[in-house]
């Protein structure tokens, strides 16, 4: 069941202790320890796409389709919902955008001071039913918003189901009575309607040609709409991991304080016939020759080389299913030591593929989220719009740490050799600082090279008999 796995991998890629000991029921009655690789494959994920701020062209610097683009982009704060949306969509397999035309305060504050604008916001998958064109279930036409919402009546809990359908042109809004049918964890899983409490009869007009909700797949197949996540076909590995990691502590745990075992003589007979131990039991013993038994402890290694060697091959595995290169964990002996930023970049060509594969959906769904923002502002703004909807060209960056060095060298190269950044440029860059915090900066590199160099009259070198 899809909202079934969204909340499954959910737990998984928070490092949910307690699903992972039902998963691995075996192990429940011993103590548990688990590695959150499934966290770490849906970081790095949104970490390379969205790490750095894409960049949205959509005409000439200045220009009004430019500047509506930037604006709907900073009031959105859509680059922080894209890192958000890529992390969920890994381990859900899909992600929507929703796009509306609201006061960001929904009304709390008069519209003098809170005036509509258009809003881009993530919508939770699990929540989301789309609906496609019969006999073609890639061709979503339609998406059902359906948003449980619970409420104590008469000192019970009720529920009510707020359903908003988005259609081309229009969106419906409803809502009906439900109850629970299914518990699981103390969450409910299932319910049944109940009462139609508003029917879907007004339609509330977008002036948009196409709904105003976006789906971005993580990857999908092409016989559905649904996408494939990150964490759902590793959770064997993992289980699998986890289970190595438990089993090796239950072996050092067991072993950490041993039996020890002595030379008969060593512990004597008291009054009673038992055993008791000799004084100096716990302080020194005395060996006479070489075939006496050396008081020591028994112990049982549990295979501990073979267990460390099937985990580290075991991540291996995992490292390489889900396309995670050793060298994007920085683990050790992965190749780095030394490297230019060019060849490290080389052996990332797995991830950067991966990274590839999910960024031609998001470039896909950014565009379509852009253009609908720029339509549902000219459809219901009262103000005078000045650009033409555009759709945007998107730049995106590859996430990975830029070798400066290398950069200036190939530089260097294509331009044979002329400066390609100023003196003001480059003291910016490297202290962080402002325009006039960079020429305070310059003025005093000045003043300390006149002081110890002093000053130069270049006037001199055209006087006859100057300097060749």
């Amino acid at each position: 069941m899809r909202v079934e796995r969204y909340a499954t991998n959910s737990a998984l890629i928070k490092g949910n202790v307690e699903l992972l000991q039902k998963i691995n029921s075996a192990l429940e009655d011993r103590p548990y320890v688990s590695a959150n690789f499934a966290g770490l494959i849906c970081k790095k994920a949104a970490d390379l796409l969205f790490g750095e701020e894409p960049m949205y062209s959509a005409g000439e610097e200045g220009s009004p389709e430019q500047a509506a683009i930037d604006r709907i982009v900073k009031n959105s704060s859509l680059n922080l919902k894209n890192y958000e949306t890529a992390h969920g969509n890994a381990f859900r397999g899909d992600a929507f955008y929703k796009i509306k035309w609201a006061q960001k305060f929904r009304g709390s504050l008069p519209e003098s001071i809170d005036p509509y604008r258009v809003v881009i916001e993530t919508q939770n998958a699990s929540y989301v039913f789309p609906e496609t064109l019969p006999g073609n279930s890639k061709e979503i036409v339609a998406y059902h918003i359906a948003i449980p919402v619970s409420s104590i009546v008469d000192g019970r809990q009720a529920w009510e189901l707020f359903v908003e359908s988005h259609y081309p042109g229009y969106i419906t809004e409803a809502s009906y009575g439900m109850r629970p049918t299914s518990v699981i964890d103390g969450r409910v899983t299932s319910w049944v309607i109940t009462a139609v409490l508003k029917k879907p009869e007004n339609q509330i007009e977008t002036g948009v040609p196409i709904p105003l909700v976006v789906h971005v797949p993580n990857y999908a197949l092409d016989d559905s709409w649904e996408g494939i996540d990150d964490i759902t076909e590793h959770r064997g590995i993992l289980a699998e991991i986890n289970h190595r990691l438990t089993q090796i502590a239950s072996i050092l745990d067991k072993h950490a304080d041993p039996i020890l075992t002595v030379p008969t003589g060593v512990l004597e007979e008291g009054p009673d016939g038992a055993p008791v131990q000799k004084a100096a039991y716990a302080k020194v013993f005395e060996v006479l020759g070489k075939d006496d038994i050396i008081p020591q402890y028994v112990t049982w290694d549990g295979q501990l080389e073979s267990a460390f060697k099937a985990l580290d091959k075991l991540v291996d595995i995992l490292l390489t299913t889900s396309e995670l290169p050793p060298v994007a964990l920085g683990k050790e002996n992965a190749g780095t030591s030394g490297a230019s930023g060019l060849s490290v970049k080389y052996r990332m060509g797995p991830l950067l593929s991966k990274i590839g594969r999910k960024r031609q959906y998001f470039d896909a769904a950014l565009k379509e989220v852009l253009l609908i923002a720029q339509l549902l502002e000219q459809a219901q703004t009262t103000t005078s719009i000045d650009y033409t909807p555009t759709i945007p060209h998107i730049v995106f960056n590859d996430g990975l740490p830029t070798d400066e060095r290398e950069q200036a060298e190939i530089a260097q190269i294509r331009t044979g050799g002329k400066p390609t950044l100023s003196v003001r440029d480059a003291v910016k860059r490297l202290d962080g600082l402002t325009d006039a915090q960079a020429d305070q900066a310059i003025g005093r590199i000045e003043d300390d090279e006149t002081r110890v160099n002093g000053t130069v009259d270049a006037s001199i070198f055209n006087e006859t008999g100057g300097a060749a």
